[in-house]
Parts: structure tokens; sequence; C-alpha cells
């Protein structure tokens, strides 16, 4: 029984993972608006509970991926205690180091090694066919509802037509969604501001392109087509070039498979459609946007006239100063913030509304975004911390390529969605800074998973 609960509350906690659009419980800290993560937690506790009246529990401390994960946690904590004389004194924003360490150490455990523990006692008690095809169909179930949520914000924020808001305000009654249109003519869908919901099409474009390969209906392709248009009306910048990416690596597996080569030449004719479709509905508006969207992909220009992009490169220009001046160590884990303030550029600071109402502020509590993992870990964790992290991502592709040439049908397939959906996280974790990246966590685990049912298989035969 208790085993069936937190089974059906992982799964809710993956559909519901993209809708943040609410208030949320602050206590929570990170995880205050992240309605998935509710479920998360209370699938952990029926899982601790299952594990005192069962008295087995599934820790996978022989996989490779699985003791990357805790020298990377151990690592974060000696870098506290390491640099405890400078935690303590450590103050911005009324929040002392020692409380900002314990916070985001709470983050990174939780996504890390918390929802870790039960993603692999869930996915324990399943074939790899459950899920491929389980899992997978609850990340459509939550597509559909962003699609729809989507197509009518693009209906009234890119199109203009105001007579579908009534429409759209109806998911003021939907479980954690709170409508809000984004000021500068984007969609955010389900998610809070267009960036969250361009990590979440990320985290399951792989997942809707699988369905190209194993469904025979037609309807395959809507999937794909939904997160492409998604990402296509969210304008982030991220997500455009990560997706299409994405797209690229699996349309390179489709062209080694002789049986879906003319699926290429298919999607080609299908987006060229749909491309004719909007612009006989709206052609001036679909022009313009898209003159819009390959503007915003200049990068090299918009540092000079983004104000984000100069408060992003600005953030992980300051990171790498505090790199260079605590190279072995870092700073310690949490703490990039308080040493990164004294090494902002003044190319990034110069006209810049962001740094003096927001990450300058000591009255705003919010604290200033890293914008970059990677860069972050140099900081607070040192070059140990960084090549501890990087091991895992590592080792993490190399298992997924090795199990991929070892195997055939579900297991392959489910190999080419992992490839496919690390891939995209990884790149984005060059502009956030935040483990909270849940499908990361659950690829890690179905590797782990995979790992062991092949070698039982094995060890049958």
């Amino acid at each position: 029984m208790l085993q069936k609960i937190y089974t059906v509350l992982f799964f809710l906690g993956l559909f519901f993972f993209p809708f943040n659009e609410y208030e949320g419980i602050s206590a929570l800290g990170e995880f205050k608006s992240e309605s998935g993560a509710l479920f998360l937690f209370g699938g952990f506790l029926f899982l601790v509970a299952d594990t005192f009246y069962s008295k087995k529990i599934m820790i996978p401390y022989k996989n490779i991926l699985f003791q990357c994960v805790i020298l990377f946690l151990a690592w974060c904590i000696i870098t506290f205690i390491v640099n405890l004389d400078t935690i303590t004194t450590n103050y911005f924003k009324h929040t002392t180091g020692i409380n900002r360490f314990i916070r985001q150490y709470f983050a990174l455990i939780t996504s890390s090694f918390i929802f870790l523990i039960l993603y692999i006692n869930v996915l324990a008690k399943m074939e790899v066919k459950e899920m491929l095809f389980k899992i997978r169909k609850v990340f459509l179930y939550s597509l559909i509802i962003a699609s729809v949520y989507g197509f009518l914000e693009t209906l009234v924020i890119v199109f203009g037509f105001r007579i579908f808001y009534p429409v759209l305000n109806l998911f003021d009654y939907f479980p954690f969604s709170e409508v809000h249109l984004h000021p500068e003519g984007r969609i955010s869908s389900v998610s809070y501001e267009p960036p969250f919901l361009a990590i979440y099409l990320i985290s399951i474009a792989g997942w809707m392109f699988s369905y190209i390969l194993t469904n025979k209906k037609p309807t395959k392709f809507l999937p794909a087509i939904a997160v492409l248009l998604l990402t296509y009306f969210s304008g982030s910048r991220t997500g455009l070039i990560v997706i299409f990416f994405q797209l690229l690596i699996f349309a390179i597996f489709l062209y080694k498979d002789i049986r879906f080569k003319t699926y290429i030449k298919k999607a080609l004719i299908g987006f060229a459609v749909i491309f004719a479709v909007l612009l006989a509905f709206n052609g001036e508006k679909v022009m313009k946007s898209v003159a819009t969207k390959m503007e915003s992909l200049d990068f090299k220009n918009n540092l000079t006239k983004s104000i984000s992009n100069q408060s992003r490169f600005g953030i992980q220009y300051a990171s790498i100063q505090v790199f260079k001046e605590n190279p072995i160590a870092g700073v310690g884990f949490g703490q990039q913030a308080y040493h990164n303030r004294t090494h902002y550029p003044g190319w990034a600071t110069k006209n810049n509304y962001e740094f003096k109402l927001y990450y300058k502020n000591k009255k705003e509590k919010t604290f200033p975004p890293g914008y970059n993992l990677y860069t972050r870990l140099l900081a607070e964790t040192g070059l140990l911390g960084f090549l501890l992290f990087i091991m895992l991502l590592y080792f993490s592709l190399r298992e997924t390529i090795s199990i991929m040439k070892s195997t055939q049908n579900e297991e392959k397939t489910l190999t080419v969605i992992i490839l496919i959906t690390l891939i995209g996280l990884y790149i984005n974790w060059l502009q956030i800074d935040t483990f909270r990246m849940y499908v990361v966590w659950l690829s890690i685990a179905i590797l782990i998973q995979l790992r062991y049912k092949l070698k039982a298989l094995k060890n049958e035969q």
C-alpha cells in the first residue's frame, strides 16, 4: 500500500514539475513555488515509512554515478568547514553566510539525494518498458495542459486576440496555476517565466521526440511539434538553441536508421506547411516575430544592448575572479554572492538598473543568481569541487552511450532519450545555477536502474 502511494506521488511530481506559477510556500526556500516538489517530498516520506515497515530500501552505493553524487555532496560540506572563518563573517541582504549555506545545501541535497533515492526505489519496481512508456505518458499529459495554456496565451499576447483572455483565465482554477501574462510579448504557459518554460521543454524534448521512434500513428509527430512551437513563442534564446541542438542529435539517430530517413523529409515539409499557415493567418506579426528571434540570438551585439546579458556575463565574470583568488576549495558552498559583489565589472554595472535595484540593493532579499552553475561551482567549491561535478556529468554520458551500444528496442530508445535530455540540460546549466533540475536526477536514476537490470538479465542467461 505504501509503495503504491509513493509511486503515485512520484508520477504526480513529474506531471506538476513545470507548474510554478503560484505563490507557493516560502518555508521551502527554492522549492516554494515548485508544485511538483510537494508531491516528491510526500513520496519520499512514504518511502521512509515503507522502509521502516519492510526493512528494505535500495541505495546503490556500488554504482559509480551514485558514488560521484556522494563525493560531491561531501566536498560541499568540506568547503563549508574549510572556509568557516569567512563564512561566519559573511552578511548580505539580511542573511548570514551560515544561513545561506544551510538553505543552499538543503536545495542541493533535496534534488541530488532525497529525490534521487525516491526515483531509484520507484524505478526499481518497474520493467524497462514501463519506465519508457509510463514516464513518457505522464510528461505527455503535462505537455497537453501546457500546450492548451500556451496556445491560448499565444493568441492573446502574440496575435492580440484579447477575446480569448477569459478562456485563458479559466486556468486560475487549475491546481497550482495562476494566469500571468508576460509583459514582453513572450509566453510562459504554466510556468512562472519563459526561462522556466524553456527548462521544462528541454527536459521533456527527448521524451516527446521518441514518439516518432515507437508510435505508428500519424499523431506521433504532434508532441515534438508542440515542444518546438512552445519553445519558439517562449522567446527563450537558450531554449531555442538547446532544443534545436537536441533535435539535431535526434535527427542524426533517425538518419542512421534506414526506417526513419523519410521522417526527416516529412518533418521539414510539415514545418514548412505550419509556417505557411501561420503566415496566411497573420503574416506581418509572424515575420516580425521571426526577425525578433533572429536578433535575440546575436549575443555579440546584445551584450552591449541587452541589460539582462550584461548582468548575466558580468556575474559570471565576477565568479571567475572569485575562483582565481580561491582556486582549491573556493569560498564555500552557497557563498558566491557575498564575494561576487566586489568583482562586478564596470561594463556590466554601468547604466544597468538590475544591479542597482536587485543585485547590490541590500533591502532586496532575493540573492543575485549566479547565471552559470559551472562558474558558480568554481567560485564556491574550487577546482576540486568543479572536477567532482564534471566527473558525474562525464560518467553519466559515458554510461548512457555504453548502454545504448549494447541494447536494442525499449532499452536503446530509453538511452537515446536520456542522452538527448542530459546533453540539453548540461548545456542549459551554462546559463542557470540551480541544481533544481528534476529530469537530470531522474535520468541518472534511470541509468542506475538500467545498469542493475541489465546485469541481472545477464546473470540469468
